[in-house]
């Protein structure tokens, strides 16, 4: 049974209670890596929710769940990534702020460059905006770059609460289908941070596209449909066009208690990776670079050791994460 409380005592971004990397300073974070070496990267978006939604809710849902986790299992949260590459129907959406593929994937790169080298090796990335094509692809592109010992995971909230987030047609809790800003992303809002809802300024659409129903997935890509939402351009018009208001839906049926089981599913197995990983591989130990690299073994070891250590490197000299 979980245990988890709504809303949150959330919002620790300028608290100096040693969640937050950032917070910390460097004898904190050398003490923090003898107990546990495993960090929360939140990854969200500056987009367009609505007149009810802050423009930052991609990056307050993956945060506020992360600070939870956090206090629960000891680990450490880094600052957020605001900003993010969006399909092609969003662009032009009034209030959303967008960066390109590449740039995008390049900073996810550096980040991980960044954490790695600060010795936090075992790094679990999540967002819950639709970067679900990005944020793999660079962390792929950096293992075969660096081939150095590490444990990368990227985790999508939506994905991971699967039926919890669904409509009641298919067993999960909402009236309506899971959509972009609509009942149940708004209800999630409600449930971490319904000081910055104004859901007297809901307003909600009517979806529609160019194709029947049944041939893409438009809500986080949890209905199991042939085409995830990212895997087509023409199925349906450029959201500036044909959704100005910035929601998919219907954000005025939203209710926080309707969203509690999706986020007691997605923490409670961001909690359970956590404690596999550590179980398995207790702070400071990695899998055998034997059986993840064919780096010269003295190299690895001096990688490892890291720029502070006699006889220590820092990850750059490997390679700049261009």
């Amino acid at each position: 049974m979980s245990d988890w409380k709504f809303p949150p005592d959330g919002g620790h971004m300028e608290k100096p209670d040693k969640i937050y990397y950032q917070t910390m300073t460097k004898r904190e974070l050398e003490e923090r890596l003898k107990v546990n070496d495993v960090i929360l990267i939140p990854f969200g978006s500056t987009e367009n929710h609505g007149d009810a939604q802050p423009m930052g809710e991609d990056v307050f849902i993956a945060t506020r769940t992360c600070e939870m986790v956090a206090k629960k299992t000891g680990c450490t949260v880094a600052e957020p990534m605001w900003y993010a590459s969006h399909p092609f129907n969003h662009l032009g959406q009034r209030f959303t702020v967008p960066i390109s593929d590449d740039l995008n994937s390049a900073l996810v790169r550096a980040i991980i460059s960044g954490y790695w080298n600060a010795g936090f090796r075992k790094q679990i990335l999540i967002s819950s905006h639709g970067q679900e094509y990005i944020i793999p692809s660079a962390m792929q592109e950096w293992a075969k770059k660096y081939q150095v010992p590490a444990m990368l995971f990227f985790l999508d909230v939506w994905k991971i609460s699967g039926q919890a987030m669904m409509d009641k047609a298919h067993g999960g809790p909402f009236d309506t289908p899971f959509r972009h800003g609509d009942e149940a992303e708004n209800s999630v809002c409600l449930a971490l941070f319904p000081e910055m809802v104004q859901m007297e300024h809901a307003v909600d659409t009517k979806t529609w596209g160019f194709l029947p129903e049944g041939h893409v997935d438009k809500g986080g890509d949890i209905y199991g449909l042939p085409l995830a939402g990212q895997s087509q351009v023409g199925a349906g018009g450029v959201e500036f066009a044909i959704y100005p208001e910035g929601v998919l839906g219907k954000p005025s049926l939203a209710k926080a208690e309707k969203a509690y089981r999706a986020l007691e599913v997605y923490m409670d197995y961001v909690v359970k990776l956590h404690d596999d990983i550590l179980a398995r591989f207790p702070p400071g130990k990695l899998p055998e670079p034997k059986y993840v690299t064919q780096r010269d073994k003295d190299e690895i070891e001096a990688l490892l050791k890291g720029p502070t250590e006699e006889g220590g490197r820092h990850i750059w000299t490997v390679a700049w994460p261009s």
